[in-house]
């Protein structure tokens, strides 16, 4: 594949295309030279079988692409006519999000504070991929019958209420709450009673559910940070629209629809499958992992129902995990208050207008990033600057809030998700050392709840994301609006969900 790199044709500092054959509307490629180098053999290939799919109208790589499940993590796949769950993902809506603690960073300074607060953090809310409410003290019980109302209503009044979540936390989501493919809630009830009928669904539900309030493994954390508001006008306007105050103490948090998203867009990819099987459907450069359907087809309304019911899920977890951090910090600092800043997800559909059509998004590890005056931001708090886009760094080169500039209409109104991967999990165990990374930790006085920080999450297993960031801003998608600095980190060692 380093002749497809070589065919990157560059339209700007930070922006390039791939053609593609027969005339077909090339790739957009948000990158730095620097960033684009780090576009593997597999990452472009599943790239161009992406781009030529049926029915898809725009694919855009960001800097943070890498290979994925059928196509990269860190790209956006637009379609008017199709659906695709690979550029979805396993972890349906996998997300950030990022509460405000009315703290300074001198709270916060003393070692054992610190220890106190992720004490009580992991007394709350547990993690590993196998771990539910059952695994710590202090989680909040969620039985069968609220479990249900969680994954067919998402973050409605009578679920934030009867979880402890502050309602009005609600209004800070990209998306509080998703509905079947026609609109309704019904259509999730009657998705969910035919899974009941179809499978082993009744043992598997229950064990799934009290999953709400965990993290997960892999590359899911919690992370206590200090805001560092960047300089200028529009930085420091946006900061108070979001409720970020310089030098203030705020908790970032990565995790997605844990073991139910995953069981049901396992679901989804073997049934499709099938359907390719019996029809002898061409798979897309032979790829059963871009299984698609035709919208409005009983196999993508189906699949439509499904991640609404996970997207449910991964909302309300969010949710539930920055309820518990607030508590776990209330109970070293009585009284404190917080609020929820923003909830924005990278691994999800969204029927969207582009190219003054509707479309439905594809975001696979691939963020919104609408700017100010977009129109699905009217009567929001955000209409005027644009939403918070929450970028994941690693603990040590910190993580980024941005906001969206106009140009970001050039990527689909998205961005990347985070840093990306430059090395996977089996090579950087074989290549990083388990205790300079642990020194590296106590070099920083940066915390963690691990015996031994997860080898392949260290921060040289991802990208440069200064260059990342630097790739965004010259592309004229976003500006960086604050710094997070890293104080402590909530991780598990186990497999990824995503």
């Amino acid at each position: 594949m380093s002749e497809s790199k070589s065919q990157f044709v560059e339209t700007g500092e930070a922006t390039a295309i791939l053609p593609l054959p027969n005339g077909q509307k090339p790739v957009t490629v948000i990158g730095t030279p620097a960033i684009r180098a780090t576009f593997d053999a597999g990452c472009l290939k599943q790239t161009v079988n992406s781009a030529m799919a049926p029915g898809v109208s725009h694919l855009v790589l960001n800097p943070d692409a890498h290979i994925g499940y059928g196509a990269p993590v860190g790209c956006v796949m637009a379609s008017p006519t199709h659906i695709y769950p690979g550029p979805v993902g396993v972890d349906i809506k996998c997300s950030m999000s990022l509460l405000a603690v009315d703290l300074d960073e001198d709270a916060i300074r003393d070692a054992r504070t610190r220890r106190a607060i992720i004490n009580a953090i992991c007394e709350r809310t547990p993690t590993g991929t196998g771990k539910g409410q059952r695994s710590v003290p202090m989680s909040r019980s969620v039985s069968d019958l609220l479990g249900f109302q969680v994954v067919t209503e998402g973050a409605t009044e009578s679920v934030c209420n009867a979880l402890g979540i502050p309602p009005a936390w609600a209004d800070r989501c990209e998306d509080s709450q998703h509905s079947g493919h026609d609109g309704t809630t019904d259509a999730l009830r009657a998705r969910l009673e035919l899974h009941r009928q179809n499978g082993r669904f009744d043992e598997r539900f229950p064990s799934k559910i009290r999953q709400l309030g965990s993290y997960g493994g892999g590359n899911h954390f919690g992370e206590c940070e200090v805001v560092r508001v960047g300089e200028g006008d529009r930085a420091r306007q946006a900061a108070e629209v979001f409720g970020l105050r310089d030098g203030g103490v705020a908790f970032l948090s990565h995790c997605g629809s844990r073991g139910l998203g995953h069981d049901l867009a396992a679901g989804q990819f073997k049934s499709l499958e099938q359907h390719f099987t019996q029809w002898g459907i061409p798979l897309p450069g032979g790829d059963k992992q871009l299984v698609h359907a035709p919208l409005g087809s009983d196999e993508a309304n189906s699949y439509l129902d499904d991640m609404a019911i996970g997207a449910n899920f991964a909302t309300v977890n969010h949710l539930l995990i920055n309820a518990l951090v607030l508590e776990a910090f209330q109970t070293v600092f009585p009284g404190v208050d917080g609020r929820l800043v923003y909830f924005i997800s990278h691994n999800i559909a969204r029927e969207e207008i582009v190219d003054n059509t509707p479309q439905w998004v594809h975001r696979k590890g691939a963020t919104r990033a609408f700017p100010g005056g977009h129109h699905a931001l009217k009567s929001t708090p955000f209409e005027s600057t644009g939403h918070p886009i929450l970028l994941p760094g690693n603990p040590q080169a910190g993580s980024a809030v941005m906001v969206a500039n106009a140009g970001a209409e050039a990527s689909c109104f998205s961005v990347n998700h985070g840093a990306g991967r430059v090395m996977g999990r089996k090579a950087a165990k074989r290549a990083l050392d388990q205790d300079a990374i642990d020194a590296s930790f106590e070099d920083r006085d940066i915390l963690t709840n691990c015996r031994n920080y997860p080898v392949d999450e260290a921060p040289a297993a991802y990208k440069d994301f200064d260059e990342v960031l630097r790739s965004v801003e010259l592309a004229g998608l976003a500006s960086e609006v604050a710094r997070l600095d890293a104080r402590f980190v909530i991780k598990d060692g186990d497999k990824a969900d995503d």
